[in-house]
């Protein structure tokens, strides 16, 4: 599916992509899913790692959500942090979630997955996806922010599980 482009549109990519990214985790026998890996990324280590990081990036996607939306700008993508710096972030990130167990780490990746939902649900396609309609997203919409947290996000971590899935095949 392209990029959406109206709140349904996102809405079920999604739900469609997080169901997929669910399922690869699920094709994974228990031992699978709890052994280490190396990723491409060198900081993901497992599919625990994985799935803390779209957990995190759904978090960080409210509290800007929450800031943005008193028509203040949040520090983006973190305080402390810039885009340029993005890696130094996600390997923070990776870090905080070191002691998370498996299944915890589900819970909280299905819980903030459905608080993000509700957010998006609670707005039109105009503000979604009109560009410059909020401080906070600058030059995009806020649609787009939504796309990168959600479907995109999820898009990656396929990437990575299906590699780490070809290459069980390949032992």
């Amino acid at each position: 599916m392209a990029r959406p482009k109206t709140k349904q549109e996102l809405l079920d990519l999604s739900q469609e992509n997080f169901d997929k990214l669910k399922d690869i985790i699920n094709s994974f026998s228990p031992d699978e899913q709890r052994k280490e890996y190396i990723f491409d990324n060198n900081r993901d280590k497992n599919i625990r790692d994985i799935i803390v990081h779209l957990h995190e990036w759904h978090l960080m996607m409210m509290e800007w959500y929450k800031i943005g939306m008193t028509g203040v700008k949040p520090a983006m993508p973190a305080k402390g942090y810039t885009w340029k710096t993005i890696k130094d972030l996600n390997l923070e990130i990776w870090k905080k979630y070191q002691k998370t167990g498996y299944e915890e780490a589900h819970n909280l990746l299905d819980e903030s997955f459905q608080k993000v939902q509700v957010l998006i649900t609670k707005h039109t396609d105009k503000e979604l996806f009109e560009k410059k309609k909020y401080i906070w997203t600058g030059s995009t919409s806020m649609g787009s922010y939504f796309v990168s947290a959600t479907s995109s996000h999820y898009d990656w971590a396929m990437k990575h599980l299906k590699k780490y899935k070809k290459s069980l095949k390949m032992k």
